[in-house]
C-alpha cells in the first residue's frame, strides 16, 4: 500500500494539526466560559469573542492564499469546529467560512476589492442557507440577524442579499443568531452565478458545512461525556459511586463509541471532500446525518445521569441538551439529508 493510499484510511493527526487543535482547545477554555455563553443568550451572539476568534486567524485560516487566507484544509479546520463545539461558542464561524469560501469559489471576493480582506478577517459577516429544503421563498437562517451579507439559493440562481436593517432574531432551541429572511425584501440584492454550475458550488458549501458542523456536535458531545462521566465518578449510593453501575456506566461507554465513531467518520468525509470530493459523495451529510441523530441521545444522557442537577435551567448539562437538539437544525428537517445519502449512494453505485 502506498503511502498516498495508506492516507486515504488513515485520518490521524500531523504535528501540526495537534499544535492548532491544541492552540483553539487553550482559547475556546479561556475564552468562552459558561457565564460567556449565557450572557450570549438573547442575541445569540458574542461580538467580543467573535473578534477576539478572528484575532487568532480562524477565519482567514479558512481562506485561499489568493484572497489572503492561509489556505488551511477541511481536516484543519474541524479541529477548530470542534472545539468550539466543546464550548458551545456563540460565535457563527462555520457559517461565516463556509458561505466566504463560496464567495471566493464564485468569484464574488477577489483580492483587489477592499471589501474581501474585511470578509476574510471576519470584519463583515456573512451567513449562509444551510437548510436542504428551502430553494425559494422565506427561510430561515441560522446567522441571518446578525450577517451583513447573506448568500441563498433561489431558483437555480446563487444570490447575495443585504438588509439595511438586520431582520428580527427568532427564539430557537438552539439559542442561534436566527432569523427569517425574505430575499423578495432585501434592500440589496445581487445575483453571484446562476445554473449547474453555480448549485454545485453551493451544494459544495453546504457539504462543509455538514462536515464542520458534525465536527462540532462531536465535541459538544464529547464534553457532555465528560460532564456525566465527572459527575458519575464522584457522586455515591450505597457507599459506592454511580459510575459503578451498568445502567450507569454502559450508557456512558455508548457515549465515547459515539464519539469516537462520528470523529473518524466526520475526518473522513473532511478528508475526501478536500481531496477526493467524487469519491464517496455521501460521506459529508452522512456524517452530519450520524452525529446530528446521535448527539440529543447522548446529551439526554448526560442530564439523565446527573438527574435533577441535570435539568435546572443553570447547569451546564442542560445547556449542551439544547444545543444537542438545536444546531442541526440549521439545516432543516433531518429526513431531507438523510434522503440526500441515498440518492447520493444510489447514484454512486449506478
Amino acid at each position: 500500500m502506498d503511502r498516498y493510499e495508506l492516507r486515504r484510511q488513515d485520518y490521524s493527526l500531523s504535528e501540526d494539526q495537534s499544535e492548532l487543535q491544541a492552540v483553539y482547545v487553550k482559547f475556546f477554555k479561556t475564552r468562552s466560559s459558561l457565564e460567556v455563553v449565557r450572557a450570549a443568550e438573547p442575541a445569540g451572539f458574542d461580538k467580543n469573542l467573535w473578534e477576539q476568534l478572528c484575532g487568532t486567524g480562524a477565519t482567514s485560516m479558512a481562506m485561499p492564499e489568493s484572497v489572503g487566507g492561509d489556505g488551511a484544509t477541511l481536516v484543519d479546520l474541524s479541529l477548530v469546529a470542534e472545539e468550539l463545539g466543546r464550548a458551545i461558542a456563540p460565535v457563527p464561524w462555520i457559517d461565516h467560512i463556509c458561505a466566504a469560501r463560496l464567495l471566493v469559489r464564485l468569484g464574488a471576493l477577489a483580492a483587489d476589492d477592499p471589501e474581501t480582506a474585511d470578509v476574510v478577517e471576519g470584519r463583515q459577516l456573512v451567513a449562509l442557507d444551510t437548510r436542504v429544503d428551502a430553494a425559494t421563498g422565506i427561510r430561515l437562517i441560522a446567522s441571518g440577524s446578525i450577517a451583513d451579507h447573506i448568500v441563498v439559493r433561489d431558483g437555480d440562481e446563487i444570490v447575495r442579499l443585504s438588509f439595511d436593517t438586520r431582520p428580527a432574531k427568532v427564539d430557537n432551541i438552539g439559542r442561534l443568531p436566527m432569523a427569517w429572511v425574505d430575499p423578495a425584501a432585501a434592500d440589496r440584492r445581487t445575483v453571484l452565478a446562476s445554473g449547474a454550475d453555480a448549485l454545485a458550488e453551493y451544494e459544495r458549501a453546504l457539504d462543509e458545512w455538514r462536515v464542520l458542523t458534525a465536527a462540532a456536535l462531536v465535541g459538544l458531545v464529547e464534553e457532555t461525556m465528560r460532564v456525566a462521566a465527572e459527575f458519575a465518578t464522584t457522586r455515591y449510593t450505597l457507599g459506592v459511586p454511580i459510575s459503578t453501575l451498568q445502567a450507569i456506566s454502559h450508557p456512558l461507554a455508548n457515549i465515547a463509541i459515539t464519539v469516537n465513531a462520528a470523529r473518524n467518520l466526520t475526518r473522513r468525509a473532511a478528508w475526501f471532500l478536500e481531496h477526493e470530493p467524487e469519491y464517496q459523495p455521501a460521506l459529508p451529510p452522512a456524517a452530519f446525518c450520524y452525529i446530528a441523530e446521535e448527539a440529543p441521545k447522548a446529551a439526554t444522557m448526560a442530564v439523565q445521569v446527573q438527574g435533577g442537577l441535570g435539568v435546572a435551567t443553570e447547569s451546564l448539562a442542560s445547556a449542551y441538551l439544547l444545543r444537542a437538539r438545536g444546531w442541526p437544525l440549521a439545516a432543516g428537517d433531518l429526513a431531507a439529508t438523510a434522503i440526500q445519502v441515498a440518492q447520493r449512494f444510489a447514484a454512486e453505485q449506478g
